[in-house]
């Protein structure tokens, strides 16, 4: 059945933009939520076509409106390879106009702020937090 994106452009502090620091982002960020995300990422060699498709909603929306994070979307249908992802965007009647404003991370693993933060203060470097300090299941589910 045919559906449409609610919205098209990437916004103007989507983590996924190169020259975002996370922490900038407004609404309150939180790297332990942020970090938690990386549920929301396809594994390489993975194919999880059951169940809910995980995904990564944008800031700019309030909970019960929520909207795909354009910056995911795009790195998932991309080079993140998201099969299941693929597969729900067929029916989309506006992929075609999706707009991304800048240079983009490659990884999720990039988009997490650099060096230490309050959060991880022994962490330096675009490095993801050790397992153990991740909490959270983060994302909006899409059935």
């Amino acid at each position: 059945m045919p559906w449409r994106l609610k919205r098209v452009r990437q916004c103007a502090k989507c983590p996924w933009k190169v020259s975002t620091d996370p922490r900038t982002i407004p609404n309150g960020y939180c790297e332990t939520k942020h970090a938690a995300l990386a549920g929301t990422i396809a594994r390489p060699g993975a194919l999880n076509l059951g169940g809910a498709l995980r995904v990564m909603a944008c800031h700019e929306h309030d909970v019960g409106d929520e909207a795909y994070c354009v910056g995911w979307l795009m790195n998932q249908l991309g080079p993140g390879n998201n099969i299941a992802l693929r597969l729900a965007m067929r029916d989309c009647e506006n992929v075609g106009h999706i707009t991304l404003v800048g240079e983009q991370h490659k990884r999720f693993e990039d988009t997490l702020p650099a060096g230490p933060t309050p959060e991880f203060p022994g962490r330096s470097g675009r490095e993801q937090p050790p397992a153990n300090e991740r909490v959270g299941t983060g994302g909006e589910e899409r059935g």
